[in-house]
């Protein structure tokens, strides 16, 4: 199992702080990962890092599909890939209506064929095909009623020497089993190492079988991030915890279209999950925090003494993760990880 950190989003200010990132390349950690919403794009962070650093990797997680084209995100992956000799790792997600419709300003969809058109897109302009593509959601070259008709197929100018890996960010069922078909890997959020048998391993096979390819399930890296705390203070780590689980099931959404809420109650979850979303919707924050339970957040982090990470670990080596990467919150906790996996 390889390690990674996640950074999250950037969160504005003089710059970004180089110390976990320079601290885990020096660890041995594969890869970093940067996120975007409706702040600081993930591209530019990237590219920041990656010029500052020599060998870990830098991972998009996620760019958003509404914010791009299809051939823009190629045009983006490639020249970041090449600028740093091959370390870019394409992350993409959908995101949500709140955000796709209230941010970007573009329908949200049909998430599904939306999702598998424009891999297949990027796919294809990464690997210097001529460009086509006639979907119900993409159309390559553009012919509606106010097209020119001057537009023709084209082929990308750059010549990539490195192979672009792509990762999908999907929680649902469908989602899932989509992303073992046609991605090289996945970005699952919330992961229970403890459920994962039943929640997710059929979908994982579903999206293999349906991709053809025999060897795909030994290839495919599943990168699950986990917020890591190395303390004898459980409560104050669950604490620390708390308000983020907090922020996904209860506010990332709206009443029955929140992703996150919906794999709470999968997990078996449902009593909590109703109730954090209710007060969270209702203004009641702290109250939604509180509201989440103990069990839930051992389950979905790495918290605890040195002893009590070192037996948890043990789960997530029997799991279907291939890289786990990290929310540090402290070097400690960065350095202590690292000495027990790897």
């Amino acid at each position: 199992m390889k390690l990674a950190i996640n950074i999250g989003y950037w969160a504005g200010g003089a710059g970004t702080d180089l110390t976990f990132i320079e601290e885990a390349e020096r660890l041995g950690y594969d890869s970093v990962w940067f996120a975007e919403s409706w702040g600081s794009d993930a591209v530019t962070v990237l590219a920041w890092i990656a010029a500052r650093t020599e060998r870990i990797k830098v991972g998009a997680g996620i760019l958003q599909m509404p914010a791009r084209t299809p051939a823009m995100t190629a045009m983006t992956a490639v020249t970041l890939n090449e600028l740093s000799g091959g370390r870019f790792l394409l992350g993409l997600g959908l995101s949500g209506p709140q955000v796709v419709e209230g941010w970007h300003g573009v329908p949200y969809g049909k998430p599904l064929g939306k999702t598998r058109e424009y891999v297949s897109i990027v796919r294809k302009a990464i690997s210097r095909e001529r460009l086509t593509h006639d979907g119900h959601h993409f159309q390559i070259p553009y012919r509606g009623a106010d097209a020119t008709g001057l537009g023709k197929p084209l082929k990308l100018m750059t010549h990539p020497r490195h192979p672009v890996p792509i990762y999908l960010a999907a929680i649902g069922p469908k989602n899932v089993a989509l992303t073992a078909e046609i991605a090289d890997g996945w970005l699952p959020i919330f992961y229970s190492p403890d459920q994962a048998g039943t929640v997710y391993e059929p979908l994982l096979d579903e999206g293999f079988s349906r991709s053809g390819d025999e060897g795909k399930a030994e290839r495919f890296d599943t990168v699950a991030t986990v917020q890591a705390i190395v303390t004898d203070d459980l409560e104050s780590a669950r604490l620390q915890v708390k308000p983020i689980l907090a922020l996904y099931i209860g506010g990332m959404g709206a009443k029955g279209r929140n992703f996150y809420n919906d794999l709470a109650c999968r997990y078996g979850y449902e009593e909590a999950a109703t109730a954090i979303q209710d007060l969270y919707l209702s203004g009641k924050k702290m109250e939604a925090i509180q509201s989440v339970p103990d069990d839930l957040v051992d389950e979905l982090s790495l918290i605890g003494t040195r002893e009590m990470i070192r037996d948890r670990l043990e789960a997530w080596r029997e799991s279907a993760v291939t890289t786990l990467a990290l929310m540090p919150t402290d070097p400690v906790s960065l350095r202590t990880v690292a000495e027990l996996v790897l």
